[in-house]
């Protein structure tokens, strides 16, 4: 009975560790929507979407009718006293006679209904607001682009890494046999000591490699863990392989793709830029223009020698004012005609800048794709280059063993099987990078 609860005990207990280990699984698609939701940088590009949206309803409801109430309360501690003459009251003239004019307290409760008639500011200010939620959008959209960028970098390095880590460890596998059989041919006098010694270097600097691509796939798992928005310590498992990944992601048709700059969000973000500024240079020009406000103001007023206003017997006496405000601009002493100037040539410049980010933009695409074109060149290169050294390698293995190549040629073949490895592998990630970096650029994205 004992050993039965203990048993129970063991496995309630495992079985709550287990579910408390969140594992994560994702292929890159999966990854990419994951982060555009759960990005700290994504989240915060939907806030400032949300402010944009409260700062054109505030800039609106400026216009809208306002109104205001308050209540004034009023006790004098000591009357205030006015002189009046004193022949007035039948005095000697020259004479005065103090006399209060209010009783001791009094309350005032009023209410005032604003409205704006015209005024040249505020219909800038709701073409700005307009302009100001634009903005928001193309930086929500220029952050998506990052994040998704990012991510597939992020999950191209760990597969990097996940792929280095199995050949190291098939290399070192395959090594350690070699200096096992090359020790008992040593051993048995049919093999030189040097043989033994350039196996052992070669080995020793594979298991020093095999450590440093072992700290470089745990930073890769956690730097694509910061990308997605989650714990970097939590458990994730990558669904997708680098090599199906370059070849879903060799697209010539991408290369023949329009060099469409104006669908580019940079130069959306240019030109929200140059609107911004022509809005300024319409609100310096609005200042020339008059505004006109009314207001409707209504209250009620009791007075009292003592606090009386919650009796039902106090007597309130009912006010109203209707009023209009106009203000004309006269004179400045050039001050609105120096800001309109000002501003004029803040157009002229982003209109320069926008050109410029035209070009730019162009010389982009154009690197962009010879990147792409010349990564996709180099994956074929790199794998026929990876196919020679293989042979190449497993010749020399034969030879050495058959004793016609010496131990220096094996190793000079493994080394440049090892390097032709790296080579393949990191041409595969550049397909993938580039690949996106000409998206991002392009803007070709559905999500």
């Amino acid at each position: 009975m004992k050993n039965t609860s203990l048993f129970l005990l063991s496995f309630l207990f495992s079985s709550f560790l287990f579910s408390q280990e969140t594992v994560n699984s994702f292929s890159l698609q999966e990854a990419i929507d994951f982060a555009l939701e759960n990005n700290r940088a994504a989240k915060n590009a939907v806030r400032n979407i949300e402010v944009a949206e409260k700062q054109k309803w505030e800039t609106t409801a400026t216009g809208l009718p306002q109104i205001d109430g308050g209540v004034d309360y009023q006790n004098w501690i000591k009357n205030q006293v006015s002189m009046l003459p004193g022949e007035l009251a039948g005095g000697a003239p020259g004479t005065f006679i103090p006399v209060t004019f209010s009783p001791k307290q009094s309350m005032n409760a009023t209410a005032t209904l604003n409205q704006l008639i015209f005024d040249g500011s505020y219909i800038v200010g709701l073409q700005s607001a307009k302009v100001y939620l634009e903005i928001s959008e193309n930086a929500k959209t220029k952050t998506d682009l990052g994040v998704r960028q990012s991510v597939i970098n992020a999950y191209g390095n760990v597969l990097l890494a996940d792929e280095n880590l199995a050949i190291v460890n098939k290399n070192i596998e395959v090594l350690q046999k070699n200096l096992d059989e090359t020790t008992k041919i040593y051993e048995n006098g049919l093999a030189e000591e040097e043989s033994v010694e350039q196996l052992q270097i070669t080995l020793s600097s594979l298991e020093n490699y095999l450590n440093n691509v072992e700290r470089i796939k745990d930073l890769a798992y956690k730097m694509f863990n910061i990308t997605l928005g989650i714990d970097l310590n939590e458990k994730t498992v990558l669904t997708d392989d680098l090599e199906t990944l370059t070849l879903q992601n060799i697209s010539l048709e991408l290369l023949e793709t329009d060099d469409n700059v104006e669908n580019s969000i940079d130069y959306q973000i240019a030109k929200n830029q140059e609107v911004s500024k022509e809005l300024l240079l319409k609100l310096e020009k609005s200042s020339f223009l008059p505004s006109l406000n009314a207001f409707v103001n209504a209250g009620y007023s009791g007075y009292s020698e003592k606090f009386t206003f919650t009796n039902k017997s106090q007597e309130w006496y009912g006010s109203s004012l209707l009023g209009v405000s106009l203000s004309i601009p006269i004179f400045s002493s050039g001050m609105r005609s120096a800001a309109t100037q000002r501003a004029q040539i803040d157009v002229e410049m982003a209109k320069e800048d926008l050109s410029e980010t035209e070009q730019q933009l162009k010389f982009q695409i154009a690197a962009a794709k010879s990147d792409y074109q010349f990564a996709i060149e180099e994956y074929e290169n790199k794998r026929q280059n990876l196919n020679l050294a293989e042979r190449i390698e497993q010749k020399n293995q034969t030879k050495f063993f058959e004793g016609i190549a010496s131990s220096f040629d094996l190793r000079q073949a493994q080394t440049q099987l090892y390097g032709a490895q790296q080579e393949y592998l990191e041409s595969m990630f550049n397909v993938i990078s580039k690949k996106a970096e000409l998206e991002t650029i392009l803007n070709t994205i559905n999500y």
